[in-house]
């Protein structure tokens, strides 16, 4: 079973990975089979079928502060989960065709109904949102440099972190594993 890590704040903010680096720092850390996909920080490994998800970011997360010497978000999901993620439709064919953004923001845990209610009130002319689960989905008429919406907007929101990928990126990962 494959297993997905989407690292926040990899490759932004002046803080530049080179992939080759992030997969070495895996392996010599006893991942398996390990590939990165583009570098927005998304890893591809082996996983141990009885390892929680919650308990391997935990590790991954130690794992790259006690190297890199900052803190770096993990968010891992199964391939299942990532092609679930990929497969959502939350929004019509209209207004799929009228956007110009779709993004997935993965999530820690699945927002209370106080933090879902929260981001569907963010919705506008411009931006709609849907939660599935763990990870909100954003479609945005507008790119996002002209949004008020972001993704400190969205943990500020939902009081926790994310991180942020377009779905073409999620469908290619999907297609991947």
């Amino acid at each position: 079973m494959k297993g997905i890590a989407f690292l926040r704040a990899v490759n932004v903010g002046g803080r530049v990975m080179k992939m080759d680096r992030l997969r070495a720092i895996f392996e010599d850390e006893g991942f398996s089979a390990v590939e990165t996909f583009i570098a927005s920080g998304n890893v591809i490994f082996d996983l141990a079928a009885a390892k929680k998800t919650v308990a391997l970011e935990q590790t991954i997360e130690t794992m790259l502060k006690n190297v890199l010497r900052y803190d770096v978000a993990a968010f891992v999901r199964t391939a299942a989960e990532v092609r679930a993620a990929a497969g959502h439709q939350p929004f019509s064919p209209a207004a799929l065709k009228r956007s110009v953004a779709f993004n997935v923001a993965f999530l820690r845990h699945a927002p209370d109904a106080n933090a879902a209610e929260a981001i569907r009130a963010l919705t506008s002319r411009t931006d709609d949102f849907d939660i599935r689960g763990r990870e909100l989905y954003w479609l945005s008429t507008i790119r996002q440099g002209e949004s008020k919406m972001s993704n400190a907007v969205f943990e500020k929101t939902l009081g926790q972190p994310s991180t942020m990928r377009g779905i073409s990126t999620i469908r290619k990962i999907a297609e991947k594993v």
